[in-house]
């Protein structure tokens, strides 16, 4: 059963498995990657996550695909390839390409400012602390599509900091699943920026005003629409911003409270359709499902024949779009990164943590998942797992073992 993405279920065949090579034949160590999957194996068996999935593609074949561990701590259900996850953030590259899609059109331009698509920024206010008191200046430009897409928009996220603006969203129904894109954009339109559009980078709501651009533009809801231009030409029949009850047994569930600090885990229902179809966050999809929109990135905007985006569109998305002078707040970005439009981008060899290469561009989810497309080494990687407080550590080590393997 696919996952819902219009007003109306859609029953749709299973997802089409992508080509399928021996990882010896594609410069891929066997060895390495069951090095890989061995050590993920003892994470489960330590009770770090309770499965894992994990997908490595080299030269647009995939050499290596297991699923690990159980799908849910609740019942002994191995985890499956075609277990279903809530992939939060990594809602945001596929919201990305369908506003560039708009712009393909001609239809919107990274320049336009958002209040040309919401009205209520028409007027936006920066939020300065002086004397222990907030106090509201007008912003010194307008904010623009582009600075949604990097993240520049003086819009934050609740969670991003303690400061009063952070408590204003905290304390609103920001979060809500229950109220409507256009509803959540007044919402946000509503609060101070936390800087003036373009100073910095602050990882934000700003995805999720990108679906209701999507939304007025097109006139569809944004579901519809990624459904239209990017998840049924590119056969991702199990994505959507929910998923049918014939699917209850495949849900993949973290434990009930993390294994290293204690706290209690309260994720999305993945069966209720949420009134809010949130572009920063709200799909559930399977490993093959991203894979097949990974793949389409690694080949500069097709799949199987079906072109989603044009090559020098996804070119300037997977391009560093942060200046010097722009200050990078959080620590989202490793050091030796930038951001482009809806993607991280590795910008220097060194400096990071871990291994890469320049150009290489990738996000994440809140809860566990994480997907990276390395052009250089011509290297996909897709990895899914339901354990948000162990996600640093899960993608870290991903990468580690992904890169060992190549040859």
């Amino acid at each position: 059963m696919s996952a819902q993405t219009a007003s109306k279920p859609k029953i749709a065949t299973p997802t089409p498995p992508l080509p399928e090579a021996r990882p010896e034949t594609l410069g891929l160590s066997r060895p390495r990657l069951q090095a890989m999957s061995d050590a993920f194996k003892r994470e489960i068996d330590k009770g770090t996550v309770p499965g894992v999935t994990v997908l490595v593609a080299r030269r647009g074949q995939v050499g290596w695909f297991e699923a690990l561990g159980r799908q849910s701590p609740a019942a002994p259900v191995p985890m499956a390839h075609d277990s279903i996850f809530r992939i939060f953030s990594m809602t945001k590259p596929i919201v990305s390409v369908g506003i560039m899609t708009l712009v393909e059109d001609g239809h919107v331009l990274l320049s336009d400012p958002i209040a040309k698509y919401i009205p209520e920024f028409a007027k936006p206010q920066v939020g300065v602390v002086s004397g222990g008191k907030l106090e509201l200046v007008p912003a010194h430009r307008p904010i623009t599509v582009q600075d949604l897409l990097r993240h520049t928009s003086g819009i934050t996220y609740e969670h991003q900091g303690d400061g009063p603006v952070h408590k204003l969203y905290q304390e609103s129904r920001v979060r809500s699943r229950k109220i409507t894109n256009a509803e959540h954009a007044a919402l946000v339109a509503s609060f101070p920026l936390v800087c003036q559009p373009g100073a910095e980078l602050n990882y934000s709501r700003s995805t999720d005003l990108l679906g209701r651009i999507i939304e007025v533009v097109s006139g569809k809801s944004l579901g519809a629409f990624l459904s239209e231009r990017v998840l049924a030409p590119l056969q991702m029949t199990e994505t959507g911003f929910s998923t049918s009850e014939a699917n209850a047994s495949r849900l993949a569930e973290p434990f009930p409270t993390d294994p290293w600090t204690g706290d209690k885990i309260a994720l999305f229902n993945m069966l209720e359709r949420p009134a809010m179809e949130s572009g920063g966050g709200g799909l559930v999809s399977t490993t093959m499902d991203y894979a097949r929109f990974a793949l389409m990135l690694r080949n500069g905007g097709t799949l199987d024949g079906a072109r989603i985006i044009g090559r020098k569109t996804l070119e300037l998305m997977a391009s560093d779009h942060l200046s010097p002078n722009v200050k990078i707040n959080g620590t989202l970005l490793a050091p030796g990164h930038g951001f482009g439009l809806g993607f991280a981008v590795r910008r220097e060899p060194g400096i990071a943590p871990f291994p890469g290469s320049v150009g290489q561009f990738f996000w994440s989810g809140i809860a566990g998942t994480f997907f990276w497309i390395d052009p250089k080494e011509d290297l996909v990687a897709v990895f899914m797992s339901q354990g948000p407080g162990q996600r640093d550590y899960t993608r870290t080590l991903v990468r580690n073992l992904v890169y060992a393997a190549v040859e």
